[in-house]
């Protein structure tokens, strides 16, 4: 039987997709081998949405039960590792591919947390979960401080999307415009505070050695 994804699954796939070229670009800048930059394009992928699924309640998590999620990661693996050059040659890779799987992971988390019955501020909370938990290991696995404990816009651009979904569900607005804008409130904000210097506030003692 054909799949036909709803257009919750559909942002879900297409968010699955772009994380796990983030996560495979950053494989191989770190010089990791096809193994390693396939485990890592998965966990990128993934972990977010297991953590949101498990939250939630809806297991076992989609990623483990359906192979559409493990076949789209370990695509973007494949093709990154043998076709980097090409990857990295249409956008500046890891920063757009994350922030475009920001962007879609905060509205499919978000409105996956309203279906499942979470108010407001909950399903945004949830919804923010699913679009950093990826990067978060991402970055850990590579051995770099995640980017969401820097002083970046990336987290705050979550939340940003994700609220606008919440909004739009109290509002009952149309749901595809809805998570449309959420998306691209959320990935225009990290863009933004990357190309324009954008951060919130470090701690002034970090600067002194802490002390």
């Amino acid at each position: 039987m054909l799949y036909v994804p709803t257009l919750l699954q559909a942002i879900d796939l297409i968010g699955t997709f772009v994380f796990a070229l983030s996560g495979a670009v950053a494989g191989v800048r770190r010089g990791l081998d096809l193994f390693g930059v396939l485990v890592v394009a998965f966990v990128a992928a993934v972990f977010g949405g297991i953590t949101r699924d498990i939250v939630i309640g809806a297991v076992p998590p989609d990623a483990l039960r359906h192979p559409h999620y493990m076949v789209l990661a370990a695509t973007a693996g494949l093709l990154t590792f043998r076709w980097y050059p090409l990857v990295a040659r249409f956008t500046y890779p890891v920063r757009l591919f994350d922030a475009a799987g920001l962007a879609l992971f905060a509205v499919a988390g978000t409105e996956k947390a309203l279906h499942h019955g979470l108010d407001g501020l909950a399903a945004a909370v949830v919804g923010m979960v699913t679009a950093i938990g990826g990067g978060v290991v991402r970055d850990v696995l590579l051995a770099q401080v995640p980017v969401v404990l820097r002083a970046d816009i990336y987290a705050v651009a979550a939340l940003a999307g994700a609220l606008i979904v919440v909004a739009g569900d109290r509002l009952a607005l149309p749901e595809a415009p809805v998570a449309i804008l959420g998306a691209a409130v959320c990935f225009a904000l990290r863009v933004l505070a990357l190309y324009r210097g954008w951060q919130l506030p470090a701690s002034r003692w970090y600067a002194k050695g802490g002390s």
